[in-house]
């Protein structure tokens, strides 16, 4: 990655991401913990919010801020119950989507980039003890 490049670019942009959440979102409807977490079964609402998320952290466009506003992720999963549990099957299938995506894709350096600010991310939102 050169110095005027972001991980958004150097892993290809929207394509590669959008990989990255909809293995996330095929694991969720028939998860037991996650799968009741989300309103009104909304996936495709919820899909486009964490694609739109994880873009613009890693320095794509600005889709979140425009179609939501600032992330302000804790206060947005506030009336989640968001335990260890959770916390712990939210990043089991987030690793299974990144498991799936081949190095060539996401080689190593930003897969484990992008892990450990998942890691850092699921554990920022955890509101309920166990």
């Amino acid at each position: 990655m050169s110095a005027n490049s972001s991980v958004y670019e150097a892993i290809g942009g929207m394509p590669t991401f959008r990989k990255i959440v909809s293995g996330f979102y095929k694991q969720v409807p028939e998860d037991d913990i996650l799968g009741p977490m989300y309103p009104d079964q909304d996936f495709a609402g919820a899909e486009d919010r964490l694609l739109w998320f994880l873009a613009q952290y890693w320095g794509g466009p600005a889709l979140f801020n425009e179609n939501r506003g600032s992330p302000r992720m804790r206060m947005r999963h506030m009336n989640y119950p968001i335990d260890m549990a959770a916390h712990d099957r939210w990043l089991k299938l987030m690793k299974n989507s990144l498991d799936d995506i081949d190095e060539e894709t996401l080689p190593m350096p930003y897969r484990q980039m992008i892990w450990q600010h998942m890691n850092q991310l699921a554990g920022m939102l955890i509101n309920k003890a166990p």
